[in-house]
């Protein structure tokens, strides 16, 4: 894939997969899958790998979200969304992550979380055991 937005999932580092349960709400009158849903199962996805790192996360905001849809995706395919780290900044961290229909890769994400200082009213250093927790999904993709 030579789609300069999104890397392809790296062989090396951990993904983490989280299973999306299909709602009926999110077929629309052709019988696949919503453009808008997507964003709905990539935000579950993001929350269960942000927690699954055992860190407290009281201070993320999305400032950017971009998706590439891939394939429709129908009723009766099994959904997950796989997560990992491509990039861990200063005061922010860039996921990918890729929506799967059964086998099929149905949608391609990358989005930029800030670490953000509601108190201050600006980003904030990403935390030292936010950072290591985060090494460990830190792909060599490109």
């Amino acid at each position: 894939m030579n789609d300069p937005h999104v890397s392809p999932a790296p062989a090396t580092p951990r993904v983490h997969r989280t299973p999306i349960q299909l709602r009926f709400a999110d077929i629309d009158m052709l019988g696949h899958v919503n453009n808008v849903a997507y964003a709905s199962y990539v935000e579950t996805a993001r929350v269960e790998f942000l927690r699954s790192l055992g860190e407290e996360v009281t201070s993320i905001i999305v400032a950017h979200l971009a998706l590439d849809y891939r394939r429709p995706v129908h009723v009766g395919r099994a959904l997950s969304v796989d997560t990992w780290v491509e990039k861990i900044g200063r005061t922010s961290v860039t996921l990918q992550q890729v929506v799967w229909a059964d086998a099929d890769r149905a949608t391609d994400v990358r989005s930029v979380l800030v670490f953000y200082d509601y108190a201050r009213g600006a980003p904030m250093p990403v935390p030292d055991a936010m950072r290591a927790a985060l090494e460990r999904y830190h792909g060599q993709g490109g």
